[in-house]
């Protein structure tokens, strides 16, 4: 491989367009040479307004170009799977959206494959690299907020139009709603942050419109794990309230941290103490910093500069998400 990196996209949805193509901008070292969409007119105007990429409308047509390194699979859920299958096949390198697959079982089709291969397959848990989880990690990591002993999450956002959510209101394209879409990155970064815990047990409740055929709009989870610590989280698409609400908050036995805001609080000498980090600011959002840092450690890893996240984790993820639909269902805890 040159030192450039080649990439294509897959999808032109508003992701690509307000986060993977901005972000990429600003990295040194890669080259964006295709975009792939169903609709190849949206695909030639997102192309041309952003360097005069290769236009297709089949993901094969694409990886048979010869003209990508690697892809950032950004499609409807329900394609995932296949577009991974088929990029590891043509032998580039995958990036792509979470989820991995549309449940447990898809993922670890996946997983096997990727073991064959020597590509690098990494899924995008972006939360991951904003600056401010990063900073929590780091207090976690050194010990200094003791041992964790609970994670809160929650994502609240209110999107009450159907043309919002287009397809992730459709359960045979998006696999479930508001938990799948928001509460599989809250879960990721609940573990990530906390550090080695093991989920055994679930129990969760989702709220659903009447229909049969409707995925739910909002939910909440209590995860149970062998260390004695517990996770909950709180998701909805529908909150009335005061703008978007995001965070994720760690209780220790000696401190507790959380993000937007940042904040971090350790017991010294007997007493509560702020000790969040402050200066080093950027104009970057933590929005835009992120996807640019989940970018830079993909190509680290293209280029055996470093390691790609372990994708047993997406397995875990999958059967903690597949186990809170089941404990909604049945009414009852489910162990993992």
């Amino acid at each position: 491989m040159s030192d450039t990196v080649r990439i294509g996209i897959v999808g032109a949805g508003a992701v690509v367009q307000v986060a993977h193509l901005p972000a990429l901008r600003k990295i040194k070292g890669v080259e964006v040479t295709a975009i792939c969409d169903s609709d190849l007119p949206k695909a030639r105007a997102i192309g041309q307004r952003h360097g005069d990429m290769d236009a297709f409308d089949d993901i094969e047509d694409l990886l048979g170009s010869g003209t990508v390194d690697a892809v950032a699979i950004c499609t409807p859920n329900h394609m995932h799977e296949a577009h991974v299958q088929a990029a590891l096949a043509a032998g580039v390198h995958v990036l792509v959206e979470k989820p991995l697959a549309m449940n447990t079982a898809g993922a670890q089709k996946v997983l096997r494959m990727a073991e064959k291969r020597d590509q690098v397959l990494m899924v995008g848990m972006n939360h991951r690299y904003r600056p401010d989880a990063q900073a929590v990690r780091s207090f976690v990591q050194s010990g200094e907020l003791g041992e964790v002993t609970s994670v809160r999450g929650s994502w609240h956002v209110f999107k009450p139009a159907r043309a919002m959510l287009g397809w992730r209101r459709k359960m045979e394209l998006s696999g479930g709603g508001a938990m799948l879409d928001l509460g599989l990155s809250m879960i990721d970064l609940s573990l990530w942050l906390a550090g080695k815990l093991t989920p055994v047990r679930v129990s969760a409740v989702l709220e659903r419109p009447d229909r049969k055929d409707a995925v739910e709009e909002a939910g909440s989870a209590f995860v149970v794990c062998e260390e004695g610590a517990a996770i909950f989280l709180d998701v909805t698409w529908h909150h009335v309230g005061e703008g978007e609400r995001f965070g994720v908050g760690i209780r220790g036995t000696k401190g507790s941290a959380g993000i937007n805001p940042l904040h971090v609080w350790k017991e010294m000498h007997g007493a509560p103490m702020d000790v969040t980090p402050t200066g080093g600011g950027s104009r970057e959002s933590q929005f835009t910093a992120a996807f640019r840092a989940e970018w830079a450690h993909f190509l680290a890893a293209i280029r055996g500069e470093a390691r790609a996240p372990d994708l047993q984790e997406q397995i875990v993820l999958h059967r903690i998400v597949d186990a809170i639909y089941k404990s909604a269902s049945d009414g009852r805890d489910v162990s993992l």
